[in-house]
């Protein structure tokens, strides 16, 4: 297995992106913690994972808070005595196909707060466990929207932002051998977007983009899975400050 013997802890973990994550690294043999706000969808990954024999505890917290998010990594040192792996995955957007006249103050800061601010507070405690082990492996979530979007102003600003954060930090960690590496996804069907649009909306929006994109289909959480898989794991050691785009060829 592919991550034996690692600690991993993957925030967002109680939606689907983030609850795919957590179960693929737990079968390929990680001890996953899971960390999200919402502890009923949290526990019920967790019910999950140890079903099918994988080890992992669930964290309720919210990582827009620094006391909590600096109380959370303590947590994980008192209990593991180390992290191997950091996924961030929560996140969200607040203020989805806002013109550039409407956009509101207090949303657009709730975006980089739940978005840039989460992942780089989630990244500085990280590297306090990482560096004096000398290994880790830190994997953020940017979107496909970093290069810009019409609509999402706030949005794309914190994923340009979680990019250009994970560059920074592969410079300044490259040498106490951790990497820190982004994904971009374009379109995932996930519950959550089919909740904030309905499912009529959902439909039209999911068979608009499938057909732009060359793989004549939009991405499934398993697919984000598998590629945070590959940047956790040993067989990306030599892969750092990078940002790779899940996208069925979208944008090309």
């Amino acid at each position: 297995m592919r991550l034996s013997g690692k600690i991993a802890l993957v925030t967002g973990a109680a939606g689907g992106i983030g609850g795919a994550t957590a179960r693929c690294f737990a079968r390929q043999g990680a001890t996953v913690v899971l960390v999200d706000i919402d502890e009923v969808r949290c526990e019920d990954v967790l019910r999950q994972i140890l079903q099918e024999g994988g080890t992992a505890s669930c964290a309720v917290v919210d990582l827009t808070s620094e006391p909590q998010v600096v109380e959370l990594f303590a947590n994980v040192r008192r209990t593991h005595g180390r992290l191997d792996i950091l996924v961030n995955i929560a996140g969200g957007d607040c203020e989805p196909a806002a013109s550039v006249e409407e956009i509101d103050p207090e949303r657009a800061m709730r975006n980089l707060d739940m978005n840039l601010k989460s992942c780089m507070l989630c990244c500085r405690e990280a590297a306090k466990l990482m560096k004096p082990q000398g290994y880790g492996r830190i994997v953020n979530m940017s979107s496909l929207v970093y290069r810009g979007s019409p609509n999402q102003f706030s949005y794309s600003a914190s994923k340009g932002g979680i990019y250009s954060f994970t560059r920074s930090i592969a410079m300044a960690l490259g040498s106490f051998n951790i990497t820190a590496n982004a994904l971009a996804p374009a379109l995932v069907e996930v519950d959550a977007f089919v909740r904030a649009l309905g499912p009529e909306r959902w439909k039209a929006l999911a068979e608009a983009s499938a057909e732009r994109y060359p793989l004549k289909r939009i991405a499934t959480p398993d697919d984000i899975a598998k590629a945070a898989l590959f940047l956790a794991s040993d067989d990306a050691a030599f892969i750092t400050g990078q940002i790779l785009e899940i996208s069925g060829g979208a944008r090309l």
